[in-house]
């Protein structure tokens, strides 16, 4: 049973997702880990500024209002606390001989007296201490961070408890006043993330949305039916990769047709020689020398118009093929000549080279001659014997065309047929058959079309009935060494 996979559009959304998310979730824990050690940093400053002022004063042992030493421990303790500047979160407290007995002025917010754990652990801790004590510690109201800084006086001060300055932080509010800052930015980042998820999931599926035309085209297309195509919209890099998967499913659909086309028409060509053999085997009287001679005339005829067939075929297919054309540099003057020499046999015709460039150019030599000479049998095939048939070539720099053609005075083809003789075994309507190449098979000059495309050209043809026919070879211009004044011979070969 197959596994039902997530789609591209919803992978592409998890990982671009997940990946802000945990860039969200480390940035945050970053910041709240800094902020976090900052408020730390922050409440040991408080704690040296308000140890500073309390050393100060113990240090002088002058009460600034009188001028006079400070009568007692508990004088400086009065005199500290009244001068401390509180910061957010902190608070003070007095100790004299042991206890709580002076409270920071209303207009500090923290009331640590008013929090009886908090005054019995710091009396507990001033009994004992020795000197100055940091520790933190919590009560059923809050956490709390304490510097406790003992007083030491003078020997007219008649006390014999221990008085001591207490500076404390509620860092349970602070530490959870950030966790919440940070709690809220990553709530925030959260809603702003699944925001950014539902745009970027819209976006995603207008931008795939050609790969998903795709997938259900390609789902459609079958042997039998080629014709869907992807819907094309604006132009960017997706808008050309579907134009061309496009441009992909027109030349399949062409290959198939024509190879549908070609099965058809071979299977019917082939069919007509094989029923002649055929027809003829059945009825021929093996004692009789002279119908038997004339039947394996027949039959060796019919095989070798069969055997061009199959050749022709096999080249159309070849032309297809990258290495179909090879091209070389030529002489164009010395392969016309040769050309010329080649067709001499082909007719009683009055050959004449009209034409010869001296130029070297990019072609395949062989495929040239070898349409060069299609074409001059079918000139042979349809002008009268004695009649003019013409080879030349002329060269268009500044267009970059080089023009091979062949001109005959035979019968011409009518302007309704011209399109129709460039395709496969096409017959004229009254039962003849259009001039064709290749002993009336019809495949001459698709071979010689298929040259010219080899070539990335194309054949062009002039025709007038009962006048003649010239066929062009029209075909980019590669060369080196141009020429761009052809020389005309104007003389009969």
């Amino acid at each position: 049973m197959p596994t039902k996979t997530m789609s591209l559009r919803n992978r592409v959304l998890v990982s671009l997702i997940g990946i802000t998310a945990i860039t969200l979730f480390i940035t945050t824990l970053v910041d709240f880990v800094i902020d976090w050690i900052d408020y730390d940093e922050q409440v040991a400053g408080g704690f040296d500024r308000s140890f500073a002022q309390v050393t100060e004063l113990a240090r002088n042992g002058v009460d600034p209002a009188t001028g006079e030493p400070f009568a007692s421990a508990e004088a400086l303790v009065q005199l500290a606390i009244e001068r401390a500047v509180s910061e957010p979160g902190q608070g003070f407290l007095g100790i004299v001989d042991g206890e709580a007995r002076w409270a920071a002025p209303t207009t500090v917010a923290l009331r640590v007296e008013d929090d009886p754990e908090f005054v019995e652990r710091v009396e507990a801790e001033a009994e004992g201490a020795s000197g100055t004590t940091e520790l933190t510690f919590g009560t059923a109201e809050r956490t709390y961070r304490v510097l406790l800084v003992p007083i030491a006086m003078a020997a007219n001060d008649a006390t014999d408890g221990t008085d001591a300055f207490v500076i404390a932080y509620d860092v349970s509010t602070g530490r959870s006043a950030l966790l919440q800052q940070h709690l809220l930015s990553l709530l925030v980042g959260a809603f702003v993330l699944a925001l950014a998820g539902l745009f970027a999931w819209r976006a995603f599926g207008r931008v795939l949305a050609p790969l998903t035309a795709a997938r259900q085209t390609a789902e459609e297309v079958t042997a039998s039916d080629l014709s869907s195509r992807i819907p094309v919209e604006g132009n960017d890099d997706l808008a050309l990769l579907v134009g061309t998967i496009n441009a992909m499913l027109d030349r399949l659909e062409a290959a198939f047709a024509g190879q549908r086309e070609l099965l058809d028409e071979v299977s019917h060509e082939l069919r007509t020689p094989l029923t002649i053999v055929q027809g003829h085997l059945e009825l021929l009287d093996e004692h009789d020398p002279e119908e038997v001679a004339d039947t394996r005339a027949l039959v060796l005829d019919e095989l070798a118009r069969m055997n061009r067939l199959i050749e022709d075929l096999l080249l159309l297919a070849k032309s297809g093929r990258p290495d179909f054309v090879r091209r070389s540099e030529v002489d164009l003057a010395e392969l016309l000549d040769g050309v010329m020499q080649k067709v001499r046999p082909l007719g009683d015709r009055d050959w004449q080279l009209e034409s010869r460039p001296e130029v070297v150019v990019r072609l395949d030599p062989q495929r040239i001659t070898q349409a060069l000479l299609q074409l001059a049998g079918n000139a042979v095939q349809y002008s009268a014997p004695g009649s003019r048939v013409a080879i030349g070539a002329y060269l268009e720099p500044a267009a970059g065309i080089l023009r091979i053609w062949v001109q005959d005075a035979g019968v011409g083809i009518a302007p309704e047929q011209r399109q129709r003789v460039f395709e496969r075994f096409e017959r004229e309507e009254d039962g003849g058959e259009l001039p064709t190449i290749g002993g009336g098979l019809g495949i001459g000059l698709a071979i010689v079309t298929s040259i010219a495309r080899g070539h990335d050209g194309a054949v062009d043809l002039e025709s007038q009935p009962g006048v003649g026919s010239r066929f062009t070879l029209v075909l980019p211009l590669r060369q080196s060494e141009p020429d761009p004044e052809p020389e005309a011979s104007g003389a009969a070969a």
